[in-house]
């Protein structure tokens, strides 16, 4: 897989309410499946805000989603990830304690756009195996995030969407 050159954009402090999984995410089913951890983590959280939409339209800053990956060396090699699926907010103090929250630092991320079929292979092999490391870049934090906004239809229309994948970096 070859990706065209990432973006290169500064976001400030990113505040998400939702829920998280930890463990191994495929399990129960294959990557790219709404069987797996993930789909389910995903559907429980959307059923959340459907039954809560009142005070949903107030907590959640807009109906983009957020897929957070957190890892160290020793879960990634027992195949557990710390995976996040929420929404942004404006203040912690305005979650509900049924929400998990999730606080990502200001930085620089690389963003790469995945479009149709390539949504659902192993992209992130090329982007931490060959780009990052002859990008004059270093990882800045051990997680990324997947943002899904109106541009990705769902997994049985995933041959028409798009979503960004942000990788914390900094300069060498």
């Amino acid at each position: 897989m070859t990706f065209n050159k990432p973006k290169i954009v500064y976001l400030g402090r990113i505040v998400l309410a939702g829920f998280s999984f930890f463990g191994d995410p495929f399990a129960t089913s294959a990557e790219w499946t709404e069987e797996n951890e993930i789909g389910r983590l995903c559907h429980r959280f959307m059923e959340y805000v459907e039954e809560n939409e009142a005070s949903a339209k107030n907590l959640f800053r807009s109906h983009i989603s957020y897929e957070v990956w957190t890892w160290n060396e020793e879960a990634a090699a027992k195949g557990n990830f710390d995976i996040f699926v929420g929404m942004e907010v404006d203040t912690v103090e305005a979650v509900p304690y049924d929400l998990s929250v999730r606080i990502l630092p200001p930085c620089e991320y690389a963003v790469f756009t995945l479009t149709g079929e390539e949504i659902t292979t192993d992209w992130y092999k090329p982007m931490y195996e060959e780009w990052l490391p002859q990008s004059g870049y270093a990882e800045a934090y051990p997680y990324q995030f997947q943002y899904y906004d109106q541009r990705f239809k769902g997994m049985d229309q995933v041959a028409e969407s798009e979503l960004d994948v942000y990788v914390p970096v900094i300069k060498k």
